[in-house]
């Protein structure tokens, strides 16, 4: 009974709202360090699951990353690839009107 009324008393204290945003986020980060200090497994399991899944992201974000750098590189070389073909296509040949008669290459 003496332990309900000391729980009773204590919540009756922290019961008063916080006046500012300081006090507000002292409050809250008082009761997230007496949560992580009561259930440590549970907080070690956070740490475990949302670390992981933030190395999975990060690892899949640099190879995206990775994988765009060599598209960009192969994009350049065939479009200067293109280009020189076309330059050395136009220098050589004189380009003729198309008539119905040509064939247009598949």
């Amino acid at each position: 009974m003496a332990t309900q009324r000391e729980g009773e008393a204590s919540q009756e204290t922290t019961s008063t709202p916080p006046a500012g945003l300081s006090e507000l986020v002292q409050e809250r980060y008082r009761k997230i360090k007496e949560h992580a200090e009561t259930y440590p497994y549970v907080w070690a399991s956070y740490s475990l699951v949302y670390g992981g899944l933030a190395l999975w992201t990060i690892y899949r974000y640099r190879k995206l990353c990775k994988t765009e750098d060599r598209v960009r590189a192969l994009e350049g070389r065939l479009r200067k690839l293109v280009e020189n073909e076309e330059s050395a296509n136009s220098g050589t040949s004189v380009s003729k009107p198309r008539t119905s008669d040509d064939k247009v290459p598949k």
